[in-house]
């Protein structure tokens, strides 16, 4: 779904309480207070998010930009939704959504990478890929935690959409859809052109390898890990979309993301995953036409926290209060301490 930055939409939303039946037990910090890196588990935020120090200042490593078309690309071709459609539910199916004004389109997307001043030129450096950039905020809280020895030196690779939201978008078709070719394409497509670009080397171990997003970029950061862990063992994410949006249909996973915590890490093996997730108690709730009982994602992120304990995975969920769907101050307060935690255990 759109990010939405401001709170001003939030109130027409819902207001969850953290402490609802069924919802996974949490704990409460002081207001203002965010978790510590080195505990995993769920805790609770707010009301007020004041920003973290390391989110404040200006970048002191390097910024490259450049742009990537779809004329060159050949795993994402190009699609658009037409203006002002969206689709019509299934009716013999209220979980599956029929989109007939999907068609090819072409696009460019911009691609912008942080570079900080501790990378040793010819070194393999870690790095995090992150979904609808440019991120800004990321950047420059790297930056103040490379220097204070908090997180390794790595390069961060903030990369934009191919436009559009949802089913039927090219957007959604890179985010939302349940396969691994959204990571083929960054694999092979973006990251040799990082390299030849920013004059840099990108490590394999997959250790040293990061993915966040927010809403579907959140979804898309998992859905890389979990399709390719042999790429990538942390996963950071913001009001992540762990509904039923996947378009087009698939019947190995008919429910899209919401088979991730109805099936797919309930069912299968622990993979060597590392995830950092957070929520709203605003957050999105059924904003569209189809009436399933899977689109709620404050419902959905309380899901994975509960799939991801009974599984044994290592993983931190922060419930925000008085805060709307990725929120931007909650994102200012927690960024710096989520990404602490994600790199806590890394050996280089």
């Amino acid at each position: 779904m759109a990010i939405i930055t401001a709170h001003p939409a939030i109130a027409q939303l819902p207001i969850r309480d953290p402490h609802t039946p069924g919802y996974v037990t949490a704990t409460e910090l002081p207001d203002g207070v965010n978790p510590s890196p080195d505990v995993d588990g769920n805790f609770i935020l707010g009301p007020t998010h004041p920003p973290a120090p390391e989110s404040t200042g200006v970048p002191q490593g390097t910024i490259y930009h450049f742009t990537m078309a779809s004329k060159d690309s050949k795993i994402y071709p190009g699609i658009a939704r037409d203006p002002n459609t969206f689709g019509t539910v299934d009716p013999a199916d209220p979980a599956r959504l029929i989109v007939t004004t999907s068609h090819p389109a072409p696009y460019s997307r911009q691609v912008t990478v942080y570079v900080p001043k501790q990378y040793v030129a010819g070194t393999a450096a870690p790095f995090i890929v992150g979904a609808d950039g440019p991120d800004n905020l990321l950047f420059t809280v790297l930056d103040n935690l490379i220097a204070e020895g908090k997180v390794p030196p790595m390069i961060a690779i903030s990369i934009g959409n191919g436009g559009g939201d949802a089913q039927g978008s090219q957007r959604g078709l890179e985010y939302d859809a349940m396969n691994g070719v959204y990571a083929e394409f960054v694999e092979k497509e973006v990251l040799p052109l990082v390299e030849s670009k920013c004059s840099l080397r990108l490590t394999r171990d997959p250790s040293g390898r990061a993915t966040m997003g927010g809403s579907s970029g959140g979804s898309c950061a998992l859905i890389m890990a979990w399709y390719h862990p042999e790429l990538y063992h942390r996963v950071l994410t913001y009001s992540g979309t762990y509904v039923n949006q996947q378009w087009p249909y698939d019947p190995s996973t008919p429910h899209g993301a919401w088979e991730f915590h109805e099936h797919l890490i309930p069912e299968g093996p622990v993979k060597p995953l590392r995830i950092w997730m957070e929520v709203g108690d605003q957050d999105l709730f059924n904003p569209n036409v189809m009436r399933d009982g899977m689109h709620d994602w404050v419902v959905a992120n309380e899901k994975m926290a509960a799939a991801l304990a009974a599984k044994g995975y290592s993983y931190q969920f922060v419930f925000a209060r008085n805060a709307g769907h990725v929120d931007h101050d909650v994102k200012k307060q927690t960024l710096a301490e989520a990404l602490e935690w994600l790199w806590r255990d890394y050996r280089r």
